[in-house]
């Protein structure tokens, strides 16, 4: 008997939606939505409706500073410059609390590649913190051999110097007696 399973959805491209927003990692409301399959209208009615599940550290929204700087910033995002509401920003644990709100097959399905694209960023950020720390230690260890290499690349350039015949005095010479 075959395997009636469906095959999971292919990943998207969710990391492409992850913004770093006042220090976090974030996905705006609009990405959310389209991940999940429902209107961004849809979703934050939900997410209205069930308000106490989302304290300020799950989710917040643009200010239109951070809005105009989001639309500077990423071009995929440029239609939100019409958008008569300010956006709301999810994080990790927000976008996961939305798809147990929206409660449905496809955006509990979802949430899963959204934890991966968070938890994948969050791995590149730490990787990058480490290459960065080895580079600054490599910085200093260079820094401290300059005095030491200048010295050297003196000697040398002494060394290369043609040996200058010495010069005849001038004037009278007298006789030591």
């Amino acid at each position: 008997m075959k395997d009636r399973r469906v095959n999971p959805v292919p990943s998207p491209d969710v990391d492409a939606g992850i913004l770093v927003l006042r220090g976090r990692q974030v996905i705006l409301d609009t990405a959310l939505a389209a991940t999940y399959g429902v209107t961004t209208g849809a979703l934050n009615q939900a997410v209205k409706r069930n308000a106490e599940r989302f304290p300020d550290d799950f989710r917040f929204q643009l200010t239109a500073a951070e809005l105009r700087e989001v639309i500077t910033n990423c071009d995929h995002l440029s239609r939100l410059k019409f958008s008569r509401v300010l956006p709301w920003a999810f994080t990790e644990h927000g976008a996961i609390m939305a798809a147990s709100v929206l409660n449905s097959p496809r955006a509990i399905e979802m949430s899963v590649f959204v934890v991966r694209a968070f938890v994948r960023l969050r791995d590149v950020a730490r990787t990058n913190a480490e290459i960065g720390k080895q580079l600054a230690l490599l910085e200093r260890r260079v820094t401290a051999h300059d005095g030491a290499l200048k010295e050297v690349f003196f000697a040398f350039r002494g060394l290369l110097q043609p040996a200058r015949p010495p010069r005849k005095q001038i004037g009278f010479r007298t006789t030591a007696t």
